[in-house]
């Protein structure tokens, strides 16, 4: 195949859903050892165009090239044929099984007559094919044992295995540190070595022009632009995907933070973190910043009565807090938007909706029978607020894209007028366009006095955002900074541990 013609090619590709035309006339090319970025918004498209890719959803209009030869892709099955994987941000693995099986799944390797397992092939073959990634991980270990970059990694050696040539990687970094990611960029260079075609998707622009050659970009659902990643800048990139310029993505309003409202002292975990102290004031975000596993997360589940801790104090208004379920901090006036928000914050089958209210069913129906008219009222109310893009609150929060679901679950805890709202990770997978409303929102709510705790793995958003900064490394408090005390260097520095300073 000349190095000219794409390996794999959508043209005029459009997708309709009732009421919707999701995709129309979206143009994507592929190319042996390259690197394409596909960027757009929440709900521009990306996840509907992945999965025309892979077989699960047929175009109404368009075609599909291979090599330059139209193709059909009726099934999943008929794509993984051809060549063409998708790698996940949750990748689909077995946790009891072992690396090898993983590998292998789907076409395992038999010997005899009898057709038992061939073990000692499998192990071998596992072994070349991460040996070739440059990876170290022994075959015969048990998947859960692993690291999350370890289980991209067995994920990327499966779809090696089946010798697909289109390799897409949905928020691959998402989950994963700083010296994880690293690893990630060096498996993408051992793949574009290898001669495989990779779609890339991410909302880190840092990610994609390290790691992107070209680019094509969605708005709504269209085609926009595409080309070579050195031919565009950042802010050029971001007024084409969201159809205007993104002038302040971290819009912080200077407001004087008023009385104390939450007073911890020497809380303490078992295994999770130890001897935290801090104090919240309203009108004030506090934001937390560390590295994957320092027990951030941890604490905030303790402070919303997910979690209990082993000892010391919660004060509220200066009363002391017990909570025993998350239902008794949210009575107090505490509540928790968590990381993992389509596990743990939406029921998503339910339409936005019912989400939004459903903690306010008993002050919105207080005799018992459903309100629909105030229950629509409150949704508008917070929905319309968020940007939520939808086409009615009636729509399942199932149908909404990863930044409108998170929009969703933000807006049902807001909605019951807390104290204090802990966002943990609140724009975590977000387009660049909804970071900015989110941020908006934030700056509203502290503007109106409200107390707002912010966990988040993204510096530029913590030093953006947040009035003061805690710095935690391995469950302890390494560090306190009011806004503009400290560089990015030196927050980084002491998540690391490197040069830790009393907090």
């Amino acid at each position: 195949m000349s190095a000219s013609t794409p390996l794999l090619s959508l043209k005029g590709i459009t997708k309709i859903f009732p009421g919707v035309r999701a995709l129309e006339n979206v143009q994507l090319d592929l190319w042996p050892g390259k690197v394409t970025a596909l960027i757009g918004e929440n709900g521009a498209g990306k996840s509907t165009l992945v999965k025309v890719m892979t077989g699960i959803y047929q175009p109404e209009e368009g075609e599909i090239l291979y090599k330059a030869i139209p193709i059909h892709l009726p099934t999943p099955e008929s794509a993984h044929k051809v060549g063409i994987t998708a790698i996940h941000q949750e990748t689909v693995l077995f946790d009891e099984l072992s690396v090898s099986e993983n590998i292998f799944v789907g076409q395992y390797l038999y010997k005899g007559l009898l057709k038992t397992l061939d073990w000692p092939a499998m192990h071998r073959r596992a072994n070349e094919i991460l040996t070739r990634l440059e990876v170290q991980i022994d075959p015969r270990a048990t998947l859960k044992t692993l690291s999350i970059v370890q289980r991209h990694m067995v994920a990327i050696a499966r779809a090696l295995a089946f010798d697909a040539q289109v390799v897409i990687l949905d928020e691959p970094t998402a989950a994963l540190s700083q010296h994880e990611i690293l690893e990630f960029y060096h498996i993408v260079e051992r793949l574009k070595q290898d001669g495989k075609a990779i779609l890339f998707i991410s909302h880190k622009f840092d990610e994609i022009f390290e790691l992107a050659d070209y680019y094509t970009i969605l708005r709504d659902g269209v085609y926009v632009s595409s080309g070579a990643i050195s031919d565009i800048t950042e802010e050029r990139m971001v007024s084409m995907m969201v159809g205007r310029a993104i002038s302040q993505t971290y819009p912080k309003v200077d407001c004087t933070p008023g009385e104390t409202v939450l007073e911890v002292t020497d809380l303490c975990h078992p295994t999770e973190f130890a001897h935290i102290s801090f104090r919240l004031r309203k009108g004030e975000i506090l934001g937390f910043y560390g590295l994957v596993g320092t027990g951030r997360t941890e604490l905030m589940q303790a402070l919303s009565g997910v979690s209990r801790p082993s000892s010391g104090e919660i004060r509220l208004n200066g009363r002391t807090m017990r909570f025993h379920q998350p239902a008794d901090a949210i009575r107090a006036g505490i509540v928790c938007v968590p990381e993992e928000r389509q596990k743990q914050g939406a029921i998503i089958a339910l339409p936005i909706a019912q989400n939004i209210s459903l903690p306010q069913l008993s002050k919105l129906n207080p005799n018992g029978v459903l309100n629909d008219a105030r229950e629509w009222r409150l949704a508008d109310e917070y929905a319309s607020r968020l940007q939520v893009k939808a086409f009615s609150w009636r729509q399942p929060v199932e149908t909404l894209s990863g930044g409108n679901q998170q929009k969703v679950v933000i807006g049902k805890w807001l909605a019951t007028q807390p104290e204090v709202i802990i966002l943990d990770e609140p724009t975590k997978g977000i387009d660049i366009g909804s970071k900015a409303a989110v941020h908006q929102f934030m700056s509203e709510l502290v503007s109106q006095g409200l107390a707002v705790i912010m966990v988040s793995s993204e510096l530029p958003e913590v030093m953006g955002m947040a009035d003061r900064i805690i710095v935690m490394h391995e469950g302890l408090m390494v560090a306190e900074y009011r806004a503009g005390e400290a560089t990015a260097e030196t927050i980084v520095s002491a998540a690391s541990g490197i040069g830790q300073e009393a907090a």
